[in-house]
């Protein structure tokens, strides 16, 4: 059965956060990056606070049933504002220096950000990402900026998106936390 995908609505970002913490709660990057104290309430709230912000600013798909999300933000989105920011300072907690610390490398020029990709567990390996994956890359494709960069710190996700034509650009091991993987892909037409 083919999966259906249609653009997320304000409505859909409670699920939506809840999807994501379900996808991320063993994940390398944000077990190291927020505080054990209250992680699954911490984790679904940051979720939703970026959720909000990708919905105001970038492009977000869920499947009808929302057990699979992703995001991406144009190359000219804008900072999230000082109340997001706040928020993301608190959920962060004392985890913040260590997190903002981390120095990543440039991403292709003019990218667009795939910002987070999740589906839950229970409906994991059924194509739903990969069915996010190919709708999100087919609207970039479309846009006057037709590539894609992300950062990864999963080993297998680094082979799902290798399937799209991402490739690693830079592997930055994080001392004492995870390795992140930046990859990038240019869906622009060939001119030969």
């Amino acid at each position: 059965m083919k999966t259906r995908i249609r653009t997320a609505t304000h409505e859909d970002t409670p699920r939506a956060a809840a999807t994501l913490a379900a996808a991320f709660r063993a994940y390398p990057w944000t077990r190291w990056s927020l505080p054990e104290d209250e992680y699954a309430a911490r984790l679904e709230r940051i979720q939703a606070v970026y959720l909000a912000h990708a919905l105001e600013h970038g492009i977000v798909l869920v499947t009808d049933d929302l057990v699979g999300v992703i995001a991406v933000l144009p190359p000219d989105c804008p900072a999230p504002s000082a109340h997001v920011q706040s928020d993301v300072v608190a959920l962060m907690g004392e985890r913040l220096d260590a997190v903002f610390g981390v120095v990543l490398p440039d991403r292709l020029p003019g990218s667009w950000d795939l910002a987070t990709l999740g589906v839950r567990p229970d409906s994991a390996g059924r194509g739903v990402g990969a069915a996010l994956i190919a709708e999100a890359l087919d609207r970039v494709r479309i846009s006057p900026s037709p590539r894609v960069s992300l950062e990864t710190s999963s080993e297998r996700n680094v082979a799902l998106y290798a399937r799209f034509g991402f490739e690693v650009t830079h592997v930055t091991r994080i001392p004492e936390g995870p390795t992140v993987h930046t990859m990038g892909v240019d869906l622009g037409p060939s001119d030969g």
